[in-house]
């Protein structure tokens, strides 16, 4: 099948399923109401609750839900399971789980002044399960600003051509929200001068690549020490001043690379090599179920988008007819991208290649991973408009860039959470800059450690439990407020089953591996852990549901 036809049907789709199935959520579901003062506006302090504009939301909501999920994980469930199941998936779970789960989950938070959907469960599916939901919630944070540091520092280490545009981005954002939010300065003529600025930086880069002077251990700690140092601060200052600003200036990286991508697509018009389908089971990933629902995680559906909207995004809405186009659209884009991300590879590279070539997918994915697999894919695709070289650098930028921003929006998440999991007990808990700085240093040693690597092979998992757990925690809601929990309960049953598959058939494999491979007794134990987890979560379900009222008040 030709690559441009697949991306122009699925793109199709999309725009039609924003109409179609948004529109039924809207009325049926959210009923946005513009009269009800947002909490942006009723809790306004200038730091996390602080009104956006629309364009400016969606930018932040985006690149914090992006990252290099919608990319890595499609490009490996192609490898795994062929184009054809990673594709439908896509399109379809996209729009009936991840979207639904955004933008209920946005607007719900909205509703209750701002708290994140580990705390409204409090309210709906009992204390117990509130309590574990956010102490799991808490650890796969702590674990998450981990790996993000890890890779980032990696990166500016391999690739010295990325340290002047990676903290140039800093102060061009702190440049354009003090434009734009104080001297009220256009939107569009902001943009236009921080992308210009942000061009230069990367220009500047090129021409002068950076490395610190010492290399080896003492490099690596040192970068992790200035981005836990900057991960701190991203997450203390006020929203406007950083956060709003550069997760907007780095969605334009973004929206600009689709663009170039989609271009290169449309005039190169290449050939998808890699299978349609490759059989029901993986030498390595597994069975397709429940293995490809996990591998793709951002692409379709991702519980660490609700912890984005009842985070940051539910603090920031100006109005609640922004909520529509920023929570149910922004994850249809995100499934765009997902969706070029599979055309680059399956039709950027060659499958049937010898590995070492290199325009082989199977040989770069294998020599450099999903992030390269991509950026040659892409170089391939956008080479008579940028040349394969400047097009491979420009798909590795994107993927750094989302990086850095999903590291941002975390720091700041698992500041709430920490507040709202301890201030009870330990008011200190409370200040912001005290409970930023616990989860820095909890994840700075995590990092340190290297521990973190023994339990980042579960986290797909423990990602799509989230999802999970948050979409039962949604239906028990609507249930409560009397309005149909179909579209969420559903979803809900097939995601946990799925994670719960997931985490009984690599458990499995952890504690009685194949012939000739060792026992791995920590995956072990932190999959039966999240297995009794998501099943004590679970459990609350029923009684919320069976329940004639569940007292949460209702929502108009």
């Amino acid at each position: 099948m030709n690559g441009l036809f697949l991306a122009v049907v699925v793109i199709i789709w999309l725009v039609i399923a924003y109409r179609w199935y948004g529109g039924i959520i809207d009325r049926r579901i959210v009923r946005p109401d513009d009269s009800r003062e947002p909490p942006s506006c009723e809790l306004y302090d200038g730091v996390d609750y602080c009104p956006g504009s629309r364009p400016v939301l969606f930018g932040h909501h985006f690149s914090s839900i992006a990252g290099a999920g919608p990319i890595i994980g499609p490009v490996a469930a192609v490898a795994a399971f062929g184009w054809g199941a990673s594709v439908l998936w896509i399109a379809l779970g996209v729009v009936f789980f991840g979207a639904v789960h955004d933008y209920v989950s946005l607007m719900i938070s909205v509703r209750h002044g701002g708290k994140s959907l580990p705390a409204i469960a409090r309210e709906v599916v009992g204390p117990r399960a509130r309590l574990l939901f956010m102490f799991f919630v808490w650890f796969a944070l702590i674990l998450m600003i981990a790996v993000f540091v890890v890779v980032a520092a990696q990166t500016l280490m391999s690739t010295p051509a990325i340290v002047i545009p990676t903290f140039a981005i800093i102060p061009i954002a702190g440049l354009f929200g003090w434009a734009t939010f104080r001297r009220k300065l256009p939107v569009a003529l902001g943009t236009i001068g921080s992308l210009a600025l942000l061009g230069l930086s990367i220009y500047l880069g090129y021409l002068y690549p950076l490395s610190l002077p010492f290399g080896g251990d003492a490099a690596f700690a040192t970068w992790m020490v200035l981005l836990f140092g900057y991960g701190f601060i991203a997450s203390v200052l006020p929203v406007w001043v950083l956060l709003q600003p550069r997760d907007y200036i780095s969605t334009w990286v973004l929206v600009i690379g689709m663009v170039l991508g989609f271009t290169g697509l449309a005039i190169t018009r290449p050939t998808l090599s890699a299978p349609f389908f490759t059989g029901w089971s993986h030498a390595t990933q597994g069975p397709l179920w429940p293995m490809l629902f996990i591998l793709i995680a951002c692409g379709a559906i991702s519980g660490f988008h609700s912890l984005v909207a009842g985070g940051t995004t539910s603090k920031q809405l100006k109005r609640e007819s922004d909520g529509k186009p920023i929570g149910f659209g922004a994850m249809l884009a995100e499934g765009a991208v997902a969706t070029l991300a599979i055309v680059c590879v399956a039709a950027g590279l060659k499958w049937a290649a010898p590995e070492s070539s290199p325009e082989s997918f199977l040989g770069v994915l294998k020599e450099g991973g999903p992030i390269k697999a991509f950026g040659a894919g892409y170089g391939g695709l956008t080479a008579p408009i940028l040349t394969v070289a400047i097009g491979t650098l420009v798909g590795i930028t994107m993927l750094k860039t989302f990086v850095m921003t999903t590291l941002d929006t975390t720091v700041r998440i698992t500041r709430f959470i920490t507040s709202e999991l301890f201030a009870e007990r330990i008011p200190l808990m409370a200040n912001r800059f005290v409970a930023s700085a616990v989860g820095v240093v909890a994840a700075f040693l995590l990092a340190m450690s290297g521990k973190w690597s023994v339990l980042w092979p579960v986290f797909a998992a423990a990602n799509q439990l989230v999802a999970a757990l948050t979409l039962i925690v949604l239906s028990a809601y609507l249930v409560g407020v009397r309005k149909p929990a179909k579209f969420t309960l559903y979803p809900a049953v097939f995601m946990l089953a799925t994670t719960m598959g997931a985490l009984v058939w690599k458990g499995y494999g952890f504690l009685f591996p194949p012939e000739g491979q060792s026992v791995n007794l920590a995956l072990g134990i932190a999959s039966a852990v999240l297995l009794v987890l998501g099943a004590m979560v679970a459990a609350e379900a029923p009684r919320s549901l069976r329940a004639a009222r569940v007292k949460v008040g209702s929502d108009g």
